[in-house]
């Protein structure tokens, strides 16, 4: 239950900090941006229909997707934000937050970034283009990136075709704010490294991780790839641990002061529960 009301929560706040982008920087000036939401946008420019009931009949047919591949709860929360969206950017009384260009095309595609990053995090979407290239990820040799980056060329070029080059141009930069800010939304909160250490000195490096760092390892057995001079293999100790992305160069720096020949191999993970790097960072 409280992992279901802190999801919701997530929702929730994102429903409202996407709802404030649209309507107090994007739609008063016609800004777009990338994805579904700049189908809505680019279809609500043109015609002139109401942006709310764009924002559910664009989504819709990625939802309908969606429910083929992905879980019951996540097409439940999904409709729940995407409505809720709708109903947010129809009724709530924002007003427009500035007139400059620039400050409209960063903020927006901030304030909307963060929308869809805090929902993702709630386990749902309100920008159903990730479900479509989810979708078409399983039957075709794109991957989910590529899929994104044709849309997004298409959805531009109709926006400098169908409006102006202009339009076209300030979508770009709205939409590269927002998938920023959607990237530290997911995965700036709770950023944890992890360091993969290859050492002839793996003790000493053992040793100094656990009791001067007072982190946890995984010792990995190894071998090496290339073989002794007398034919044989050499077998190694890999080590594995995790930490934080403000205690990283610390601990980088340490181990290369005890092997700077270490090879050290260093990966973003999306977020870390339990173990002993839970413990330490409750203690410091």
């Amino acid at each position: 239950m409280k992992t279901q009301l802190k999801n919701l929560l997530y929702i929730l706040i994102g429903i409202l900090s996407a709802s404030f982008g649209l309507k107090g920087f994007l739609l008063p000036q016609g800004f777009l941006d990338g994805g579904a939401m700049g189908i809505a946008l680019l279809i609500k420019e043109v015609t002139g229909l109401n942006i709310g009931l764009l924002i559910v009949l664009v989504n819709l047919p990625f939802v309908l997707l969606g429910a083929k591949i992905l879980s019951k709860a996540f097409i439940i929360k999904t409709i729940f934000a995407i409505a809720g969206l709708s109903l947010a950017v129809t009724f709530m009384p924002y007003t427009q937050v500035t007139d400059d260009k620039l400050l409209i095309a960063v903020f927006g595609g901030f304030f909307l970034g963060a929308g869809i990053g805090l929902s993702i995090r709630g386990g749902s979407v309100i920008d159903g283009t990730e479900v479509l290239a989810l979708y078409f990820t399983r039957t075709s040799a794109f991957s989910i990136g590529d899929i994104i980056a044709i849309l997004n060329i298409v959805i531009f070029s109709f926006a400098a075709l169908l409006l102006e080059i202009e339009v076209a141009l300030y979508a770009m930069l709205t939409y590269m704010s927002a998938s920023k800010t959607v990237d530290f939304f997911i995965h700036g909160f709770n950023e944890y490294l992890d360091l993969t250490i290859i050492s002839d000195k793996h003790e000493d490096i053992r040793h100094m991780i656990i009791d001067d760092l007072g982190k946890g390892v995984t010792i990995l057995k190894g071998k090496r790839g290339r073989l002794e001079p007398d034919g044989s293999e050499k077998e190694i100790d890999i080590i594995y641990t995790v930490t934080t992305k403000l205690e990283v160069s610390k601990l980088k720096t340490e181990i290369l002061a005890v092997d700077n020949s270490a090879f050290i191999i260093q990966n973003r993970i999306d977020e870390a529960h339990g173990g002993f790097l839970k413990k330490h960072l409750e203690q410091h």
